[in-house]
């Protein structure tokens, strides 16, 4: 028994059509519109897995979530997976971490870095990863933002004083007339 494509409808076929050649849309996502596009087009799953380079199983898979479920089917499902490990108050105490001034925690530093708010957060117990700091932070909505730029006003106070004086191995630009 082979197993064919339903007919399209007049919606599906401009849409099909359009995800097959779309350069914003996932790959995974286009690959399976275009083994459905060749089915479309007459091809058998044996055929469609050689040209494609999948195995025929997975053709035969995509084809059939298709005729069940139209143009969504292609989508990815989503996938179970391991439970968050963090509590609310570990998160809480990451985001009241990034919104603290370093200094008013006596830390000897202006701002946070992603490597910093890590360090410091492990020394209170907890041991998240650098990633999944960042993640927490996305997901409340907050960004890192860069506070010293080269042209900019610098974020330390007592910049000049730390830094010392300037390189004497540049010689002093002449001032312009």
């Amino acid at each position: 028994m082979t197993l064919r494509v339903r007919a399209l409808s007049e919606e599906e076929e401009p849409r099909l059509g359009r995800m097959t050649r779309s350069q914003k849309l996932g790959a995974g996502l286009v690959r399976r519109a275009q083994i459905i596009q060749h089915a479309v087009d007459g091809l058998s799953a044996p055929e469609i897995a050689a040209r494609m380079g999948l195995c025929g199983a997975t053709v035969r898979f995509w084809l059939k979530r298709f005729n069940e479920r139209g143009l969504p089917g292609l989508e990815e499902d989503m996938r179970s997976g391991r439970p968050p490990t963090y509590t609310a108050e570990e998160r809480s105490a990451v985001i009241a971490a990034a919104l603290s001034r370093p200094a008013e925690l006596g830390l000897p530093f202006a701002s946070w870095t992603l490597d910093r708010l890590v360090a410091y957060l492990g020394e209170k117990g907890i041991g998240m990863k650098r990633r999944r700091v960042s993640e927490v932070l996305l997901a409340e909505g907050l960004k890192w933002r860069q506070e010293e730029t080269w042209f900019g006003a610098r974020v330390d106070p007592q910049f000049e004083r730390k830094r010392g004086r300037s390189s004497a191995s540049i010689p002093p630009r002449p001032r312009a007339a």
